[in-house]
């Protein structure tokens, strides 16, 4: 245990309270170990947070003073007040202080700004090590240094840099698109990369070609080889054809079709086949360097599932709590503790054979890597098996860990070795090809395999084997079988693909993809199909706006460029000032302020937000069809004709025929199906944002039309005047409950349909409906006994957070009628479509309730209080009066505290939001 000397008290502050539990585990009763819970300091979020004395400033707004060497103003966030004034009070009862946060700049800006703040009388000392453990904790402690100041100045220089940008840009957006939208120098180019993939899937153009599959036998062992030249001509492959045109790229192919094919098949039936050529050739395959911050996330994200945000909170818990190294990094090197111990491990797990004469050195290839001096890695100087910590990990943390520590120990194994075998074979003028490998040496591949879960499988996968043959040998012909080849359009970006692109491309940090990501879903630029990332048409509409009038900011050369300017001010080689006026003031005027504001006249709204798809050659309707991004959703249009979008419908499905179905549809759905048999009012069938759904009356009527969704599995096709009355039926009541005479009344749920009976409701089976479901199965159902977390049960929270700053009450994610929704007892707020509630963040919680509460929020019904008993006493008119004037005063004070409660709440988001926007 270290203690301080002279027995004095010392105050060590690190960023977060699991953290302070850790390393106070490992210090003597003379060190008190307290959180700063992240950041002390920051920007203002927002007008209200600008300190008095510049509000009349005309650079107030950005919390930056660009006339003055852009300085910023930094203010203690609300939230963070109280936290401060208590590190303030422990600094009082101390005689040193050491500042504990990351070894990064965000660490390094934090110490920084507590330094500012609480401005100590006694010696400060900086701290850093890369891992929690008792070792490294003394070997920092014998080894304190001073503040980095370069760090500090990089970090606040891409702190304004990101300012500026987002709330220069954002506004546009707001203007010219919608409310709500954001920009960001990484955001932006991200989004970018999404949509132009998405374009490119819109422009691709599939292709079908035919070749032959061809089963051999020799000595008695069968293989399947594949058509690769006829007629003396290469069959073409997938690669050999234009995405844009479909049509193949190449000369001198042969193009086979159906027929083609089968009439290939039939000349080469009774020829006589041997190998033509043969290659056996050695291989080596190198294990893969130890994790960096971008690779856990890709890898985390292919083998594990996590997006990118749960990799980096699942790997935070794992540092704070002392079983990795620090998880923001993007150095590829190992400390040589590890590499001994990695040694160590691979020596007693695996063998001699396994362990390389010298120990593996790998370099970051990452330009400018620099977040920390060494790779993700197990914690310590020898690392302990996974299977020894079954009993102190979650499961989340469990997977992860195993996947470091795997990855670790395979760094520093011999390499896997094999053969690859490729043969031809002919015969009448066709010649087919098969490809084989084996592995003579597993190697590192024993311990780990990138992509796979088990390697033993993996290994199996990977071997392909092939009959022993020679050139001249004759195979036997078993089966010719003719196969259908389709091309397919490029894949959508994944989190994985999106962070490895970005990091190829040297845009953005490692640390912050995650936050990207995250941005990028919840501002509804993109939306997750499976693992992939689809964009929004408003993210077509962004995009589109940025390229046409601001190109230069979603340039990847320019955006990777300023990347590398500020790596260099963190270096000391270029002076900040100069780099930020030159990006904000520009050279002769046309620096990023004054572009801005000469840009705003020339975007057209209405062309900013219209994506053209073409116009038809067919039909009634000759204009040309567009899809425009408006205030509630797309839509396409086309003359005075409308349509609406389904939202869960990705962009690359609504080419011009597709468009011109939805169209047709809404031109049905202003013609009625029919009139309701009781009301006489008409029944259309009309598609909305959410799919088809049944309305009865029209908006032109006296009363609300009344609308109903279509159940589960059906389709717009399935609905005719019959159906769609029933629909209309819902809720219907199926009959009375012997027991108290009152109604069981079926329902069709957000999350599926139902019986209620007071307040009991049971979920009907997928093979019954709420408009055909009958009393006896009504009651046998309500008879059975409510299920953990089934409709009526008192529902668990999904997630749990912290306690809000604004309520005191714990916020918790919930499962709501319509979806999950965040509360802190007083507000709710859905989540955004696409959002997971296991991602879901403290800080991003506070901007939804604010956001909602701002709007009047949605406010949980509190249980009216029993009234009290009214006195007998007589009063007089006077008192009448003034109980009256007190009840009022009571009202409006009531009023103004929840008004007080809703700005208060809306303020705390402000705190916690990106810097992306103002807000």
């Amino acid at each position: 245990m270290a203690e301080s000397g002279n027995s004095k008290k010392a105050l060590v502050i690190v960023e977060s309270p699991a953290k302070a539990r850790t390393i106070s585990k490992f210090l003597g009763k003379n060190y008190l170990v307290e959180a700063s819970i992240g950041h002390v300091r920051d920007l203002p979020q927002g007008a209200k947070e600008i300190p008095q004395e510049y509000k009349d400033q005309e650079w107030a707004y950005l919390g930056v003073n660009v006339n003055d060497n852009f300085d910023p103003v930094y203010i203690v966030p609300t939230d963070k007040k109280q936290q401060v004034t208590k590190l303030k009070k422990l600094l009082k009862e101390s005689d040193e202080l050491y500042l504990a946060t990351d070894e990064d700049r965000e660490g390094e800006a934090i110490s920084w700004h507590l330094q500012e703040i609480l401005k100590p009388k006694v010696p400060v000392h900086r701290l850093v090590f890369h891992e929690i453990t008792e070792t490294a904790i003394n070997e920092a402690l014998e080894h304190p240094r001073t503040i980095d100041d370069g760090l500090v100045r990089a970090q606040e220089t891409r702190r304004i840099l990101d300012r500026l940008y987002g709330y220069e840009v954002s506004p546009l957006l707001w203007r010219k698109i919608k409310p709500k939208l954001s920009a960001g120098r990484v955001q932006s180019v991200a989004v970018r990369l999404i949509v132009q993939r998405e374009r490119d899937r819109m422009a691709f153009h599939s292709a079908t070609y035919w070749d032959l599959v061809a089963t051999f036998e020799v000595d008695g062992q069968s293989f399947e080889a594949t058509l690769v030249e006829a007629d003396g001509k290469r069959v073409p492959s997938s690669r050999d054809f234009d995405s844009s045109t479909g049509k193949v790229n190449k000369e001198g192919l042969l193009l086979l079709d159906e027929e083609g094919a089968k009439s290939l098949l039939e000349r080469i039936r009774s020829a006589d086949f041997s190998v033509s050529n043969l290659e056996n050739k050695p291989y080596t395959s190198k294990p893969a360097a130890p994790f960096t911050t971008s690779t856990l996330q890709q890898e985390a994200n292919r083998k594990l599932g996590f997006t990118a945000r749960r990799t980096m909170q699942v790997a935070q818990s794992l540092y704070e709590n002392g079983y990795i190294t620090y998880m923001r990094t993007d150095s590829t090197n190992l400390a040589q503790v590890a590499i001994d111990a990695s040694r160590k491990l691979v020596e007693s797990e695996y063998g001699k054979d396994y362990l390389p004469e010298k120990p593996r050195v790998y370099s970051s290839k990452v330009k400018n890597a620099q977040e920390a001096h060494e790779a993700i890695r197990p914690a310590g100087n020898e690392f302990r098996k996974p299977e020894s910590l079954k009993g102190e990990l979650s499961a989340e943390q469990f997977k992860l860990f195993e996947m470091i520590w795997k990855r670790t120990v395979a760094c520093q194994m011999a390499d896997a070795r094999g053969h690859r075998i490729s043969i031809n074979i002919g015969g009448g003028e066709a010649v087919f090809y098969v490809s084989g490998k084996t592995i003579d040496f597993p190697g590192f591949l024993r311990a780990y395999v990138e992509g796979s879960d088990d390697p033993q499988a993996e290994l199996a996968d990977r071997e392909t084997l092939l009959p022993s043959v020679e050139v001249g040998q004759k195979v036997d012909a078993k089966e010719f079988d003719p196969k259908s080849h389709t091309t397919q359009p490029p894949a959508r970006f994944s989190e994985a693909s999106l962070t490895r692109s970005l990091e190829e491309m040297g845009i953005g940090r490692p640390s912050t993809y995650a936050s990207i990501i995250d941005t990028i879903l919840r501002r509804e630029y993109v939306f997750k199909k499976g693992n992939a990332l689809v964009p929004t048409w408003t993210s077509f509409a962004v995009v589109g706006l940025l390229e046409a009038h601001l190109e230069r900011l979603v340039d990847y050369d320019f955006t990777a460029k300023m990347e590398d300017d500020l790596d260099s001010i963190s270096r000391g080689e270029a002076d900040a000032n100069d780099y930020l006026k030159k990006f904000y003031f520009g050279v002769e005027n046309h620096g990023l302020k004054q572009v801005i504001e000469e840009r705003i006249k020339d975007v057209d709204a209405r062309s900013v937000n219209s994506i053209p798809l073409g116009v038809p050659e067919e039909g009634e309707h000759r204009d040309e069809v567009f899809v425009r991004v408006g205030r509630y959703g797309p839509y396409v249009e086309q003359g005075e004709r409308r349509g609406s979008i389904p939202d869960e419908l990705p962009p690359d499905e609504i080419d011009l025929a597709r468009a011109m179905e939805i169209l047709e549809q809404s031109e049905k759905g202003e013609e009625p199906m029919g009139e309701h048999p009781e009301t006489g009012k008409p029944i259309y069938l009309k598609t909305g944002r959410f799919g088809p759904y049944v309305q009865m009356g029209s908006p032109d009527d006296d009363e609300k039309p009344k609308n109903a969704s279509l159940l589960k599995g059906m389709n717009a096709g399935d609905v005719n005047l019959e159906t769609a009355i029933k629909l209309l039926s819902l809720p219907r009541e199926v009959g009375l409950h012997p027991d108290d005479q009152k109604p069981i009344v079926a329902y069709n749920g957000r999350f599926g349909p139902y019986v209620k009976w007071n307040d009991e409701t049971r979920s009907l089976p997928a093979d019954i409906s709420p408009i055909e479901v009958e009393m006896e199965k009504a009651l046998e159902l309500l008879a059975q006994p409510k299920t953990r977390g089934g409709r009526g049960a008192p529902k668990e929270p999904l997630k749990t957070l912290a306690k809000s700053p604004v309520t005191e009450e714990v916020i918790k994610i919930m499962d709501g009628r319509y979806g999950p929704y965040v509360t802190d007892g007083e507000t709710n707020a859905s989540l955004p479509k696409g959002a997971s509630p296991d991602e879901l963040t403290m800080e991003v919680a506070l901007q939804l309730l604010a956001d909602r509460a701002a709007k009047g929020g949605t406010k949980k019904k509190k249980a009216k209080k029993k009234a009290a008993p009214k006195k007998a006493a007589k009063k007089t008119a006077k008192k009448k009066t003034t109980k009256k004037k007190a009840a009022t005063k009571k009202s409006a004070k009531k009023s103004t505290t929840k008004k007080a409660a809703t700005k208060k709440t809306a303020k705390k988001a402000e705190e916690s939001a990106s810097d992306e926007a103002p807000f």
